[in-house]
Parts: C-alpha cells; structure tokens; sequence
C-alpha cells in the first residue's frame, strides 16, 4: 500500500514538473515570436489612411502603369529621379502623372536602354521639365523613337551621360549605384540596360530595365552587393531575366513586374512565376494593380496595392 501511495505521489510530481517546464518553453517560445514580428518589416499595406505620401523625408517609388512598358518615378524629399518614360502612345499619361506630382526639376533622367517601351515618352518629359543629368548606356538606334528623345536631350542644351558599372550618385539622402551595363557590346539590346541599386538608409532596391541573363551574369562576376528589400524584375518578368542564381544572391523580400495586362509575350512567364512562388517572395504587378506606390522609412518598405497572384501568361 505505501509502495503504491509513493508511485503515485511521484507520478504526480513528474506531471507538476512536466507542466511547469512546456509553461516556461511556452513563454519563452512565445517571447522568440513577439521578437521576430518586432524586426519583421511592412511589405503590405490596405488601408489608404496608414498609407500618407506626405511624410516629409520618406523614399517614395512609383511604377506607373504604362501597359507593357517600364516608367518608374523615385521620390526623395525634393529630389527626383525617372527610370524610363513607356511608350510613345503613353507619354501624354506620363507627363500628366509627373505634373501632378509637382515635379519642376528632375535630379536624374534615365534611359535604361534604346526600346520604345523604354525611351518612348521621354522626349515629351524632357520638352515639359528641366532635367539636371540624364543618363543612357553606349547605345544607338536609327529608329524615330530615339532620334525624337535625342533632339529632345539637344534642346536643353544637355548630353547623354553613360555611367561606368560601379559609379555612385546621390539622390537627396538616398544613393543609388550603377551595377550595368559592364560590356560595350551586346548583340540583345536589352543586355545594354543600366542596372541601379537604389539604397536609403538600411532599404534598397533593385532596378534592372529590361537586363538578361547576360548581363546577370556580369553583374554576378563583379561581386557586387547584390541584396536588396526589393527587386524591379527584368524584362517584364521574361523567362530569360531573373535566372535562379541571380534572385539568389538579390535575395528579395519582395518583386515588383511591369507588364500589359493580357499583353502578346506572354509576360509574366511561367517560369519567373514559379520561382518566385518557390522561394515565397510577394509580388506586386501593374498588370494586375495599376500603378504601384512603394513608400519606405528606411526601415520598413509599404505599398499602396495588395499583393498579387503567380499567375503567368505562356
């Protein structure tokens, strides 16, 4: 009877114990989580009222919905800079945008390569506001499109300016640093596009125009720092950008894709798609959204738009 009587006190006492420590490996477990939702940054926002562009100071970044085309403005207090204008039959759209901003002066304007969807409306932003530098690779085109953006760049009196993979420049508080073109030929014209990280404070982005594997490959050899919060995907989310080493090293927390919507490449492409699904990286789309709005602190990156689908075209 007492043998008995002290198995079951012990058997008791082993329970107490057992609840105690899983309490204390709760507390502690649950003290790990708060932690980690504490340093984990903001890549969504919904509600319009949280989302205020009138924060003075703060990184603003719009990928303005010109259909299957890249415009791209940056917003740093007064500081300005255009990465790409869309096309010609946008450019009105384009200018309109920016006039509402009110935009005077750009810091920066910069053609990532020759392509219409590319260079399409910056005539028209040159001939409607002053530009201090612009900025375009070693690259020429006998096409109207580009002798239009010439004689624009000529009527301001200014010169295209090909930066050197490398070169840094300054952007109100942020900078921004040229990671391509690192070639002087290419037989694919998208291989010619300047590729920009943009950094402010501890948040960076990537912009990679309409760059291909290639020119990843390039920048890769180059030992550049390659991760960034954020990655602008080359050439519309086409399956000969974004190769799976590259998103690697850039190691985003979140995509962004230009492209048309139901647009004839088929862009985004399946393959893109699902490597961005595998490695469960958000991504924000124009073809799905409209116009992006992405907003930083330096600590923490918002956007005006939910998050879109891995849905892909062919």
């Amino acid at each position: 009877m007492k043998k008995r009587t002290k198995k079951n006190i012990l058997k008791i006492f082993g329970i107490i114990i057992f609840f105690v420590l899983a309490g204390i490996s709760s507390y502690y477990l649950d003290f790990a989580n708060e932690e980690q939702k504490e340093e984990t940054p903001t890549y969504s926002v919904t509600n319009k009222q949280e989302f205020n562009l009138d924060v003075e100071g703060k990184l603003q970044v719009h990928f303005i919905d010109v259909g299957q085309a890249d415009a791209i403005l940056v917003k740093q207090a007064e500081h300005y800079m255009l990465i790409d204008a869309g096309k010609n039959d946008t450019e009105e759209k384009v200018v309109n945008y920016l006039k509402e901003q009110k935009i005077e002066k750009f810091d920066y304007i910069v053609g990532t390569h020759a392509h219409e969807d590319h260079i399409g409306g910056l005539d028209k932003v040159i001939d409607n506001f002053e530009v201090d530098n612009i900025l375009f690779p070693k690259q020429t085109s006998t096409t109207k499109t580009f002798e239009s953006f010439v004689k624009s760049v000529k009527s301001k009196n200014k010169k295209l300016y090909a930066p050197v993979s490398g070169e840094s420049f300054s952007l109100g508080d942020a900078t921004f640093k040229v990671l391509a073109p690192n070639s002087n030929e290419y037989e694919e014209s998208n291989d010619y596009s300047i590729v920009i990280k943009l950094t402010y404070k501890n948040k960076s982005i990537l912009f990679m125009g309409d760059a291909e594997e290639l020119s990843e490959n390039e920048i890769l050899k180059k030992g550049y720092d390659l991760k960034s919060d954020v990655i602008k995907l080359g050439h519309h989310g086409s399956r000969s950008s974004t190769s799976t080493k590259f998103l690697t090293e850039v190691s985003p927390s979140a995509a962004v894709i230009s492209a048309g919507k139901d647009n004839d490449y088929g862009h985004p492409h399946k393959e893109t798609m699902l490597k961005l699904q595998r490695a469960n990286i958000p991504v924000y789309r124009t073809d799905e959204s409209g116009t992006i709005i992405l907003l930083s602190d330096g600590e923490n990156i918002s956007f005006n738009v939910k998050e879109g689908t891995y849905n892909y075209g062919r």
